[in-house]
């Protein structure tokens, strides 16, 4: 298994997962499918290009993309980082890809000279929370309706780097 940062040339790649994401865990995101379905081609390459501020991350395995995470500075925010989008095709799940893909982009934040990441998991999500707290991050205790999904709950998880990461 191997995470990369997708080039902007490998957007249809990225364009597939995410969707793939959405369609398989339509209650674990912000966005929707039916939103992202009809982005233009150059967002995906925007995305898939990221920058000094964003950057998505890849999982494959056997050349098949099999997971992902994004993570960019907050706007106002120096040194504050937000993980999103992290999402692993079921059949690979339980494997060390979500743990691969997070340490990838709290690499990236530590490079950037971030001082903490934040994330917002679904309450729903009782697997991909304990991950999370497994590799350090601690609920902050903000919660707020899910913006796909307002009948649903996520809460605000917190990991500071200014210690060491457990288990990364």
């Amino acid at each position: 298994m191997e995470v990369r940062q997708p080039r902007a040339a490998d957007w249809e790649t990225l364009r597939e997962l995410r969707l793939r994401a959405l369609a398989d865990a339509p209650d674990a995101f912000a966005s929707t499918l039916q939103q992202e379905t009809a982005f233009p081609e150059q967002v995906w390459r925007q995305r898939a290009e990221g920058g000094a501020a964003s950057v998505n991350f890849i999982a494959y395995e056997g050349g098949a993309s099999i997971g992902m995470a994004a993570i960019f500075a907050v706007a106002n925010t120096p040194g504050r980082m937000h993980l999103v989008g992290m999402w692993v095709d079921p059949q690979h799940r339980r494997r060390g890809v979500a743990q691969a893909l997070v340490e990838r982009a709290v690499r990236w934040a530590e490079e950037r000279q971030a001082s903490e990441v934040l994330l917002w998991v679904a309450d729903h999500n009782v697997p991909a929370r304990m991950l999370y707290e497994r590799v350090g991050f601690q609920p902050t205790g903000e919660r707020q309706p899910l913006p796909s999904n307002p009948v649903l709950t996520e809460s605000l998880l917190r990991l500071s780097l200014n210690r060491s990461i457990a288990g990364l």
